[in-house]
Order: C-alpha cells, then structure tokens, then sequence
C-alpha cells in the first residue's frame, strides 16, 4: 500500500477467534472480484460508537448465529490493507477467544455484504493453519491460538 499511515483512515474492528473443543478455529473465506480468495476469524468494522466489545458481541451473532459475553480482549494487531469496498485503511483490531462446545454455527444474520461476499466457512487445525494455501488473516493466528491453547 502506497499512502502513509498518517492519510489512512483508522477502521476499528472487534476480530473473534472461535476455537471448537478439537481447538480448531472459524475462519471464513471472502471471494472478492479481481482479489484472490483469503480466509478471516470471525469479525468486522465497531459501528460509531461501539465499543470493541459490543461490536464483538454482534459480529460474533450475526457471523455465527452464536450469543456469547466476548470476555476480555486477546490480542491487538494493526495492519494497513484494503477493505472489500476498495478503501486503504489503517487498521485497528482487537481479538476476542470465544470456546465452543461443538463445531455448529449460523449463518442465517449475514448482512447482504457478507452473504455475496463470505463464501464458505470452515474449522481449520493448527497444521491447516500454517500450510493453508490461500492467505489466512492475521498471519500470526496460528501463534495466536498457540500460546492460548
């Protein structure tokens, strides 16, 4: 990405690392016209006034379908990319664990966007992880749930 930082608008997100009793994580995978295929933890943009907690909350309901207090925050990265819509942005992103007991979800509350958009979902393994050929975001993920595991 070409522009500094410092013209970038800042996009706060709550992120939610979903982990199945096998610690397999949630990811979903985005189809974007002229982009290749990444996959992401769970999550999205705080709308204007939220705060990374609610904004988990309800990323986490309307991704999954699954209603869960999203605890204390995990980990933060700041990555600079480009959103769906096309806009460079600065990120801001927060990460929430959430453990399940079974590998079930919704995706019934996917707004419009997510629903032309968000492709497939899956329950990947550490090794998966690591080896996937497509890009997982953030990189670091696998180390994320490692050092929670």
């Amino acid at each position: 990405m070409d522009q500094s930082s410092s013209t970038l608008r800042i996009r706060r997100s709550a992120r939610i690392i979903v982990l199945d009793p096998l610690v397999r994580a949630l990811m979903f995978r985005f189809d974007v016209p002229d982009r290749p295929p990444f996959w992401v933890t769970a999550g999205g943009e705080c709308e204007p006034g939220e705060s990374f907690e609610e904004a988990a909350r309800r990323e986490l309901f309307e991704e999954t379908g699954i209603t869960a207090d999203p605890g204390k925050q995990i980990a933060r990265t700041t990555p600079q990319f480009v959103t769906v819509e096309g806009e460079p942005v600065q990120a801001d992103e927060r990460y929430f664990l959430i453990r399940v007991a079974e590998a079930v979800i919704t995706t019934t509350n996917h707004t419009a966007l997510e629903q032309k958009l968000m492709t497939q979902h899956r329950w990947f393994t550490l090794p998966e992880l690591d080896q996937w050929p497509e890009a997982v975001f953030p990189e670091t993920l696998g180390q994320m749930i490692k050092e929670l595991a």
